[in-house]
């Protein structure tokens, strides 16, 4: 079908704006594949299904909404972690700022250097996770970072990595517009953790395929703030072997849109896949999660879990489907999203689906949105404490289903003492 002349204009004008990058090496057929792609797609406009409920105009304009960098007087998050830190600062590599990249069991290399090679590991990865991502739901903006994302890591594990990989993104330009292309490949039976955490930059589009083999383990915890004005699109595609493990948490504050789709397919028998969020949002804030889960193997689990907490006008989406395939026996999935709103200007949209071609499967959604529970904040209240206390403590035990998913009991505490001090913040 023939694009629309207005989404032909609007893709034309964001593609003649970008700085593609230079032919040569390995790249050059995804990247170019993706471009054809794109041209076909066109970008996505408010009329577009599955963007619905969010405005994509700032995400595809030829420049970036300015957005003023926001640097908060706290302590470094994940600091207390030893960890190997990659930084980017608005999507330029920081070598200073960043550790060695050597690590047992790993091998750690840049997008940008790594291109011009003829051969390489990750062509067989880089835009073909992305690329199955597109069906049965396009996701043209997956398909514009690949063409045009210049730079990323790109991470082989082999074992088991001792320490996690922490991709930090800080944002320094109020004008700039980033994107960042990462693949990750774990071979069979390794281990590894992956953090993210900043606000990258005005505006972020950032990509991660991820490929767990059979039986290996991938954790993934991301916190995305607090730039108040920042925009950002961001795809992780994962495709799972045999009794492999993907687990996958979100916390997003503040932020004046924020789209986080998550595409995952298991092929393998006995994998498991869960992925979730916490979401606390404050007044000119959009936060959108859209996530596919499709079953292609026997005996596989998925789990979506997500909470948003919403006040003055704030907006939370989530879009959320499994997909059963004939064939894909003992299925279980489950996914639940729910929403507190703090007050009535607040709302909440969802779109949960399920779509099952197999007979022997236990499949469940729910989604539910409210305020605070009435007979709760009386029991609080009638023991002596202050509502505003009160308050926080309903709004963090409302959150705690999510982040329960994260393995790591350190890396839980990092994320409530995160929460905690956003409510703190706001109770002030």
């Amino acid at each position: 079908m023939a694009l629309s002349k207005p989404k032909q204009t609007a893709t034309e004008a964001r593609l003649e704006a970008l700085t593609l990058p230079q032919p040569g090496g390995w790249l050059d057929g995804a990247r170019n594949d993706a471009l054809s792609r794109v041209r076909a797609m066109g970008l996505p406009q408010r009329r577009d299904e599955y963007w619905k409920f969010t405005r994509p105009d700032t995400l595809t304009q030829p420049e970036a909404a300015p957005a003023a960098p926001f640097h908060p007087d706290e302590h470094e998050i994940f600091g207390q972690i030893d960890r190997v830190k990659i930084v980017f600062v608005d999507g330029v590599f920081d070598a200073e700022a960043s550790s060695d990249l050597a690590l047992e069991g790993v091998k750690i290399e840049r997008l940008a250097e790594s291109a011009k090679a003829d051969i390489h590991w990750a062509r067989d990865l880089y835009g073909t996770l992305e690329a199955r991502g597109q069906t049965p739901v396009e996701r043209p903006l997956a398909a514009l970072n690949t063409a045009a994302a210049q730079d990323g890591v790109l991470i082989h594990v082999t074992g088991e990595a001792d320490k996690p990989i922490n991709l930090i993104y800080r944002h320094e330009s109020k004008d700039s517009d980033a994107m960042l292309h990462h693949v990750i490949k774990l071979d069979a039976g390794a281990r590894m953790t992956l953090l993210e955490n900043g606000p990258a930059a005005a505006r972020f589009n950032d990509v991660l395929e991820v490929e767990v083999g059979d039986g290996a383990t991938f954790h993934h915890v991301r916190t995305q703030g607090r730039d108040h004005e920042r925009r950002a699109a961001t795809h992780l595609f994962a495709r799972l072997g045999t009794e492999s493990i993907f687990k996958s948490f979100t916390m997003t504050a503040n932020g004046a849109l924020t789209r986080n789709e998550c595409i995952i397919e298991l092929l393998g028998d006995d994998a498991t896949a869960h992925v979730a969020g916490a979401s606390m949002g404050d007044g000119a804030f959009h936060d959108d999660d859209t996530v596919f889960v499709t079953h292609d193997a026997l005996r596989c689990e998925s789990r979506q879990v997500f909470k948003k907490v919403l006040r003055n006008g704030a907006t939370g989406v989530f879009q959320g489907k499994i997909l059963v395939k004939a064939g894909a026996q003992k299925t279980d999935g489950y996914q639940i999203s729910q929403s507190l709103l703090l007050d009535e200007d607040s709302q909440f949209l969802a779109k949960p689906e399920l779509e099952i071609y197999a007979d022997d499967v236990i499949c469940s959604h729910g989604s539910t949105s409210g305020a605070i529970d009435e007979d709760a904040m009386y029991y609080l209240r009638a023991r002596g404490v202050p509502k505003a206390i009160a308050t926080d403590l309903l709004t963090l035990a409302f959150l705690a289903e999510a982040v329960d998913e994260i393995e790591d009991e350190t890396l839980q505490e990092e994320i409530k003492s995160l929460l905690e001090g956003w409510l703190e913040r706001r109770r002030g």
